[in-house]
């Protein structure tokens, strides 16, 4: 097996039906094995997988680990070259995989590569999850190329040629086992969401690329364990995001050359603290109550998660960080 093709399920058992066979038919003739984990689903994913799918090899957790847990754990030890983590909303036309190897193969240096993300509902469109390859801006805020926060650009291949981003989106990703390895996969505190923006980054500061490459092209739901609009998805958003920078920023001012990186750094995320602070205000006089408690209680968490490392020697400047603040494009 070169590729493991890795779906982390949580309660999805519908989408494992409706997704798998086709997931299944595009890896054959591929060196390519599918193999799903599951976060203790509670839906009868466990008995679906044992009555339709009985050949694809499935490990069963004890408990919901998250994202992060989750694919830490469904990858620990299996031997492949590359794995693709993939969520189970997405739909792959024949042919997905094979560029995603190709680029690899052809450029030793990539960490990781995604495909071209395009929205399963309208197909002319671009996916919010990751589009055609991510950035942040000097707050941490995620964009991409065709989404800027809620606004989602139509597909007309305008990003069809493969470039270097700062991250590819975690819906489906390929990623090299022995980066993985060395980097320790994903950090255990995020849980869900932004894990795989931080693993993308930490990649650059230690000297590797992450390409988007359009060539490959998936058809994403989105939203299928956590809906856009739920406390809890903004709550993680808002603590990952803090957690995000403080890993990853002293290492940027240090690889930049700029003098006391950590203190350039603390600043940094402060500001972004007083920005989350105005969203839950907002949030607050439009009568969202639960989303703004959710911003602080995501500014409590990540204090409380919050564990800064030593700052590693030699770091890479990585590609893909905006220079401004990209929210107000977003908002206007």
């Amino acid at each position: 097996m070169r590729t493991a093709v890795v779906i982390l399920n949580y309660n999805t058992k519908e989408y494992l039906r409706k997704f798998l066979p086709g997931l299944i038919a595009s890896c054959e003739g591929m060196d390519a094995q599918v193999i799903v984990a599951d976060n203790a689903s509670t839906d009868g994913s466990a008995a679906l997988m044992k009555e339709e799918f009985p050949d694809v090899p499935y490990m069963q957790f004890d408990k919901n680990y998250g994202f992060t847990g989750g694919y830490n754990r469904a990858l620990h030890g299996l031997e492949a070259e590359f794995y693709v983590l993939i969520n189970s909303d997405i739909e792959v036309p024949q042919g997905w995989l094979s560029p995603l190897v190709d680029w690899m193969d052809s450029h030793p240096d990539c960490g990781a590569c995604g495909p071209k993300l395009v929205s399963y509902n309208d197909r002319t469109s671009f996916e919010y999850a990751g589009a055609a390859g991510g950035y942040v801006d000097r707050y941490g805020y995620p964009f991409c190329r065709g989404r800027i926060l809620q606004k989602l650009e139509k597909d007309n291949g305008q990003y069809n040629t493969p470039i270097n981003v700062l991250w590819c989106s975690g819906a489906c990703l390929m990623v090299r086992s022995h980066v993985w390895n060395i980097l320790g996969g994903l950090d255990d505190r995020f849980f869900a969401h932004m894990e795989e923006i931080d693993l993308c980054w930490r990649m650059q500061l230690a000297g590797w690329k992450v390409t988007n490459v359009p060539a490959s092209e998936v058809y994403h739901i989105g939203g299928g364990t956590l809906p856009n609009e739920s406390p809890v998805k903004l709550r993680l958003n808002f603590r990952n995001n803090l957690l995000l920078l403080e890993n990853n920023l002293p290492a940027t001012f240090s690889a930049s050359k700029t003098l006391f990186p950590r203190f350039r750094a603390r600043r940094r995320i402060f500001v972004r603290m007083c920005l989350d602070g105005l969203s839950a205000i907002v949030y607050f006089f439009r009568g969202k109550d639960d989303f703004a408690k959710a911003v602080l209680q995501g500014h409590k968490e990540y204090r409380q998660l919050r564990s800064p490392g030593p700052i590693p020697e030699n770091a890479k400047l990585p590609e893909g960080i905006y220079k401004g603040w990209i929210v107000p494009k977003g908002l206007f």
